[in-house]
């Protein structure tokens, strides 16, 4: 059995972490009822019995003493961090897996990037060090941080690059939110695009999520749970993902947003805790839908979004639920993917789904589907057969899809209004060792990614129909 670590950098990083952590709990409990400490629980929790000597790790098959996630959280303020610490989930983590600041980044890639990158980057190292050598079979980490702050942008993609240089065999999965358009820090476009280039040099996965996208589902849901839609009764607090675990009932404004985040990782990390019938190793996200390298940013997409009040009301049924998983409004950046190009698919379905139901759906929906010419059979599944708390089935797909390049080209559009002028560059440009030549570098990066993008785009219209497979005669 492998193990995976999850690195929560920054505020919204660790709001992310915090409700996937208490979600995956609710999730075990379910399915665990007999109180063991088995492989899936193995794959990110410790078992831990402070009455054993060194460092009381247990091993599987024995009662569960005391569960540890297996992550690393960092941040800069200590507001967030101490606020879980006082929480339900203090259990969860011990002090030697937290690092902390108390005066923040001030919404600075640079302060956070290069100032604390460097001030902490021995006790970063060390930290993740010790994390790691609790894994027998370390496989893959999953970084958690947003775009538009300071130590979310600057510090989270520095431990990128550490991860690689001190775990360069083991796989970087990072789950990046980018700030919306109305963003209220000034300095975000900034943030990102700096940010960008780390991404895209040191991760082999992003999964970018844009925090307007959340708000749009988040709308939704809240529209139909007040019966804006006939005969669809939602119920309270809806979102796949929210509450029912073991925080406290009292939501924070952010809180639904986070919970959607959370569930898209519940998902991608399924095949990993429990057993399925096709799971899917977490490396072959990125062998089979990252044909280059630069390329690898998988649009995520999530159904269901919510679940019905009314038991007598059909649940969405297993084919439209596929349907939905290619449907603009189900996709987590604001994108509608059937109008770009396919590079590659993964479907991660979870529940009672047979292969053939897949492969099924898979047929039904592929003349909608522009794949690019080399790689039509461009799918790559997988079949949890553990469903989502309260849930028959779900699924999650992930694109390497050409649809997020107008994403890229609006942050480069907003960065380059305040670059054009030398806004609030005086800010960065005061932090040992940020140079000027820092920003047109990370420019230049994000042009380049976004012209390849656009370069395959173009072979969009030159894209003919598969030819008819030859009958065989019986």
């Amino acid at each position: 059995m492998t193990q995976s670590v999850v690195v929560q950098v920054g505020q919204c990083g660790n709001q992310v972490g915090c409700r996937f952590w208490d979600l995956a709990l609710r999730e075990h409990a379910h399915v665990n009822k007999r109180g063991l400490y088995d492989e899936a629980l193995s794959s990110f929790f410790r078992n831990v019995d402070s009455r054993k000597s060194s460092s009381g790790a247990c091993c599987v098959g024995g009662r569960i003493q005391r569960l540890k996630a297996r992550a690393v959280l960092i941040d800069m303020e200590e507001g967030v961090v101490n606020g879980i610490l006082q929480g339900p989930l203090r259990e969860v983590f011990d002090s030697t897996q937290l690092l902390t600041d108390v005066s923040g980044s001030g919404n600075n890639w640079a302060v956070g990037h290069l100032t604390y990158g460097s001030a902490y980057r021995e006790s970063i190292v060390n930290t993740l060090r010790k994390t790691a050598e609790h894994c027998d079979c370390l496989q893959c980490f999953f970084l958690i941080h947003s775009m538009g702050g300071g130590t979310g942008s600057g510090l989270g993609t520095r431990v990128l690059s550490l991860l690689e240089e001190e775990f360069s065999d083991v796989c970087r999965i990072v789950t990046t939110m980018y700030p919306s358009a109305e963003d209220d820090v000034i300095t975000s476009p900034y943030n990102s695009v700096l940010a960008m280039r780390e991404l895209t040099e040191h991760a082999d996965c992003v999964l970018p999520v844009e925090n307007q996208s959340l708000v749009d589902i988040v709308n939704k849901i809240s529209l139909m749970s007040h019966g804006a839609k006939p005969g669809c009764v939602l119920k309270k607090d809806c979102t796949v993902t929210s509450g029912h675990g073991s925080l406290s009932p009292t939501e924070k404004p952010f809180d639904a947003m986070n919970n959607i985040v959370a569930n898209l990782l519940l998902n991608i990390t399924s095949s990993a805790r429990f057993e399925g019938s096709l799971n899917m190793d977490l490396n072959e996200i990125a062998m089979n839908l990252v044909p280059f390298p630069r390329l690898h940013y998988l649009v995520p997409s999530l159904t269901p979004l919510y679940t019905l009040a009314d038991v007598n009301i059909p649940t969405r049924r297993l084919d439209q639920m596929f349907s939905d998983a290619f449907s603009k409004d189900h996709q987590l950046i604001r994108a509608d993917p059937k109008h770009s190009l396919y590079l590659a698919c993964a479907l991660m379905v979870r529940g009672n789904v047979q292969v053939s139901d897949l492969r099924r759906n898979i047929e039904r929906l592929r003349p909608s589907l522009p794949f690019v010419s080399w790689n039509q059979e461009g799918w790559k599944t997988g079949l949890c057969s553990v469903p989502p708390v309260g849930h028959s089935h779900s699924l999650l797909a992930l694109a390497n899809n050409t649809c997020v390049k107008p994403t890229f080209m609006e942050l480069r559009e907003r960065f380059t209004k305040l670059y054009r002028k030398k806004a609030h560059l005086h800010h960065y440009l005061h932090v040992d060792g940020m140079e000027q030549s820092i920003f047109s570098e990370a420019l230049s990066s994000l042009d380049a990614l976004i012209d390849e993008y656009h370069q395959l785009d173009a072979t969009k219209a030159r894209i003919t129909p598969d030819a008819p497979r030859l009958s065989i005669a019986r």
